[in-house]
């Protein structure tokens, strides 16, 4: 076994000294809270970091500073954390489930189900309350037919899995072009917000139906930690390790798609927190799933945390989503950039 395990390609994270990783770990736990006190002191309304401090030490403030905190605030800054984790973690385990550096949590059709849904709640124009929910149910059915379709005589086909996710985003995305162009400039508008992804006007009840779901799967998700570890290993090696692919690969796109659909839900489509949070994450940690999954997580809440208060202060309170894929973007071509320059040598 160990010689099997030793056949895992580095990568670049494992070329950091014990004491450099442990000093990036502990910035971006530090982090974390750091951003989280910050996200509560930032906003149109007059309440600031002191204010902040009186409410979590217990000291007198005015209702008003209290409803803006507890009411307002506070849930916009969780649904960033829960949304962040939830979007790391999936994009971590479909990675190392597909063995493909380029998955992401939306590759599974998830994005296109959810979206598709919510413009035709949007078209439809039925209550608020039910578009996060059609979102979820959108989310979880589009992933089910993609395994549906991958699923081949006992065994399920990478290949498969990733064509079946790009064929079924294409239909839906088709679908969900007809609906906003035969819909009013309201409610286009509406379903275009949404679909950038966006931490506006967050509420509890907005975590209410959600944030269960994504603790249970995060803490399930790291029950697969030694288990994606083999997956990195060709299909013959992991099988004749006591690895079951099929179970695993049941296992881990349920999870992940059930992440994803709550992280949706909440915030709509935020686009490369999946796709570049693992990437970022294995720079520190290297490839030993026991660390990038908890990190994922953390690394995840933090970028969220982070471009939910630069698209406050900063850029005129752009959807949260476009924020990442602005940032997101130019960090994974430098990465891409940095890969190839490595490979060179």
């Amino acid at each position: 076994m160990g010689q099997a395990l030793s056949k895992i390609k580095p990568q670049e994270g494992v070329l950091m000294t014990a004491s450099m990783r442990s000093i990036l770990v502990l910035i971006i736990i530090a982090s974390l809270p750091c951003l989280f006190l910050t996200s509560l002191s930032i906003g149109d309304a007059d309440v600031g970091p002191q204010q902040v401090l009186n409410y979590f030490f217990g000291e007198k403030i005015t209702s008003i500073d209290r409803l803006v905190i507890q009411d307002i605030r506070m849930p916009r800054a969780l649904a960033a954390v829960l949304t962040g984790a939830a979007l790391g973690i999936s994009g971590a385990m479909l990675q190392g489930m597909l063995r493909n550096p380029l998955a992401s949590p939306f590759l599974l059709g998830i994005s296109s189900g959810a979206g598709v849904c919510v413009v035709i709640l949007f078209a439809l124009n039925v209550a608020a309350f039910w578009i996060p929910v059609g979102a979820w149910l959108g989310a979880v059915v589009a992933a089910a037919l993609v395994f549906f379709i991958s699923y081949q005589r006992q065994h399920i086909s990478l290949e498969r899995l990733i064509l079946a996710g790009v064929a079924v985003s294409s239909v839906l995305g088709s679908i969900q072009a007809i609906f906003l162009l035969r819909s009013d400039d309201t409610r286009i508008q509406n379903s275009l917000t949404w679909l950038s992804g966006t931490l506006a006007a967050r509420t509890w009840d907005d975590l209410a139906f959600t944030w269960v779901p994504i603790v249970v799967c995060i803490a399930a998700s790291l029950a697969f930690a030694k288990q994606l570890n083999l997956a990195l290993l060709d299909d013959d090696t992991s099988q004749s390790l006591g690895l079951s692919l099929i179970k695993l690969r049941l296992m881990v796109g349920f999870i992940a798609t059930i992440l994803t659909a709550c992280a949706v839900c909440i915030s709509g489509l935020v686009g490369f927190v999946g796709l570049v949070i693992p990437h970022m994450v294995r720079l520190v940690c290297g490839t030993n799933f026991m660390y990038v999954l908890p990190m994922s997580g953390l690394m995840g809440g933090v970028v969220l945390l982070g471009a939910d208060a630069l698209a406050r202060t900063y850029l005129w309170e752009l959807p949260v989503g476009l924020v990442t894929s602005l940032i997101g973007s130019p960090f994974f071509i430098y990465l891409l950039q940095r890969r190839r320059l490595r490979q060179s040598m």
